[in-house]
């Protein structure tokens, strides 16, 4: 009778406890919403010089805390529909993902440069605001350093939002299908495994 043999846990299969602790600690101080770049830089970094998703397939905190929710019976664990693997989707959210992205760098911009004050507000869904001016108290921080913090967790919190609902209504990891980052590092990757051709 041959038994399973259970995988040892590496240091990386813990990394959900950084995404949850990430969100948690942007309710404390809008200022930790600088630590999700290492989300942005990471894969991106992994993506350049290995030339692989690595990052998406063993590190991702985001997708391990999905796996870990919809493993406590809260996904329907259903078929993703075939629209949110296309590439016309993912592409299409990549482009409207990079519009926000850059959005909020000139909203910091015009922080920065003095032509608009500081606006306490995060965003959900990139349209309903959330009451979040306690999370921002330091006064001695640039307008522009809060203004960016405010801007890129509204962007992290939509992301994770929509992570939940597709995780919910599919399989755990649905986000992953389509998830911008993801799209970005596969583009990254086949543009170095054609070169290297």
């Amino acid at each position: 009778m041959s038994q399973k043999k259970k995988t040892a846990r590496r240091w990386y299969d813990y990394l959900w406890i950084a995404s949850a602790l990430y969100l948690l600690l942007g309710f404390v101080n809008i200022l930790f919403a600088w630590l999700g770049m290492i989300c942005f830089l990471v894969p991106l970094g992994i993506a350049l010089i290995g030339g692989n998703k690595s990052y998406c397939n063993r590190y991702c905190g985001r997708g391990q805390l999905f796996e870990l929710l919809g493993g406590l019976g809260l996904s329907r664990r259903k078929e993703v529909p075939r629209f949110l693997k296309s590439k016309w989707f993912r592409y299409g959210f990549l482009i409207f993902f990079f519009a926000m992205f850059f959005g909020m760098l000139y909203t910091t911009w015009l922080v920065a440069s003095g032509a608009q004050d500081l606006k306490q507000v995060v965003t959900l869904l990139w349209t309903i605001r959330l009451p979040w001016q306690w999370a921002h108290h330091l006064t001695n921080v640039p307008g522009w350093v809060a203004q960016f913090a405010f801007g890129f967790y509204s962007v992290m919190l939509t992301s994770t939002v929509l992570g939940l609902v597709t995780m919910i209504l599919f399989k755990p990891r649905s986000w992953c299908v389509y998830c911008p980052m993801g799209a970005m590092t596969q583009l990254i990757c086949k543009a170095k495994a054609g070169k290297s051709r």
